[in-house]
């Protein structure tokens, strides 16, 4: 035990004195072999190592306070050219540059992404760490620019390893083995992805997509390895009903809506009869919301409307029995009473309509609404599985993208406006 402890310690020591030479005078001109050595030694350190490693570069690799106030000191007297970019200079933590080095490593550009995936993990407990956060998100944010990042479909013509990450990191609609995969990829079904020139071989996020005649009120349809492929003189509509990102390391870097525009430019060209371009989305934290009490803003929300959110509560009547009781009594959208389920699409269309734009918003609904789509409809019994009933007590909503409307709509978003359709608040 005194050994392993001891030989850790040693490790951490080569660890940070590799981090050490790699930002010298001698680092910057010997990068890549700094880098290579750097790179082994933190993928041998274990998780509670990494931690600490964090902390070094929170606690050791900050700006200098008295350089920062200085230089601030200097451009607020003279607001040069000269003095604003020492004032940047100074700002920028060394950590940064350190992050820049590393990333010349065979590997660094994976290894960085790995880093934030773990650090991500140890924010919660640790809030000085939330600054590397900040530093490595925005190297990552220039680095991962949609510019940068090649649009690839996935086909069944793929290499294998490409297919079996798209199986692994499917987060909506799990993909039960080959043979469903295999469906999903068919004619009237497409998957496009993102790749990096750095990882050629890693899906940074990947689009499924479902060539239909109309919109789709339910999933189980389009994902149902047994379904028959619809001909392609039906396309009318494309429906995006999953989207995943394969990498936790890059939460909070951009990417998904960049991919869906490029998807819905490119589906266009390759069948001009798409008139419609629409998803058929899941709302994770709806039941969690209305469990809670489904409290509303107190501003912008008219008394009928509260009124109506009241009533809706007392039909459900889950201080009573609660929600994981009803389910375990028999709770079904197929044998739900009229009352509820009047009661259940009037507070999800106020859930998405109310407090999208707010924190805790549906994240789901914040994506795409960002994105410029509109509020178009919420679907009773869209989702039947155990997970969609728990989460959403079935419930499933379309977000309509007019390619004309998505620039005005984002910019409504920004300012705190959600873009609905008279059949969403006609629910209230």
């Amino acid at each position: 035990m005194i050994l392993d402890k001891l030989l850790k310690s040693r490790h951490m020591v080569k660890t940070i004195n590799a981090t050490r030479r790699l930002l010298s005078e001698r680092g910057e001109s010997n990068a890549a072999s700094m880098a290579n050595e750097l790179v082994e030694l933190y993928n041998e350190l274990d998780d509670e190592q990494r931690d600490q490693y964090f902390q070094y570069l929170a606690e050791k690799m900050n700006p200098s306070p008295a350089d920062v106030l200085s230089a601030a000191q200097s451009y607020a007297n003279e607001a040069s050219a000269d003095n604003l970019i020492w004032l940047m200079k100074v700002t920028e933590a060394p950590r940064q540059e350190l992050f820049r080095r590393l990333n010349r490593a065979s590997g660094g550009t994976k290894m960085i992404i790995d880093m934030r995936k773990q650090l991500i993990k140890s924010l919660d407990k640790k809030a000085n760490l939330r600054a590397v956060d900040a530093d490595m998100q925005h190297l990552l944010n220039s680095w991962f620019n949609p510019g940068f990042l090649k649009m690839h479909q996935v086909d069944w013509r793929s290499p294998a390893h490409i297919l079996e990450k798209i199986i692994q990191h499917e987060a909506v609609h799990e993909i039960d083995g080959w043979d469903d995969l295999r469906r999903r990829l068919q004619p009237d079904r497409r998957c496009f992805a993102f790749f990096h020139p750095q990882l050629p071989d890693e899906p940074l996020i990947f689009v499924e997509v479902a060539l239909l005649p109309e919109i789709p009120e339910t999933i189980a349809p389009l994902v149902d390895k047994k379904s028959e492929p619809v001909p392609e003189n039906q396309f009318k509509c494309a429906i995006f009903y999953s989207i995943s990102n394969c990498q936790p390391g890059l939460r909070g870097v951009s990417m998904g809506n960049f991919l869906i525009k490029r998807v819905s430019e490119s589906l266009k060209k390759e069948f001009p009869s798409l008139k419609t371009f629409c998803t058929l989305s899941p709302i994770p934290g709806f039941m969690d919301w209305v469990i809670a009490g489904a409290q509303l803003p107190q501003q912008d929300v008219k008394t009928a409307v509260t009124e109506k959110r009241e009533e809706s509560l007392q039909v459900l009547g889950l201080d009573k029995k609660s929600w994981p009781e009803k389910i375990a009594g028999g709770w079904h959208p197929d044998r739900c009473p009229l009352k509820e389920k009047d009661a259940l699409l009037a507070l999800c269309a106020m859930y998405l309509m109310y407090c999208t734009t707010r924190r805790g918003g549906n994240p789901v609904a914040k994506f795409h609404l960002g994105n410029g789509a509109k509020l178009y409809r919420i679907n009773w019994a869209g989702d039947l599985s155990k997970k969609g009933i728990r989460q959403s007590a079935g419930l499933m909503v379309n977000y309509l993208y007019d390619l004309d409307a998505v620039e005005e709509n984002h910019e409504k978003f920004v300012g705190g406006e959600v873009i609905y359709a008279r059949a969403v608040s006609q629910l209230i």
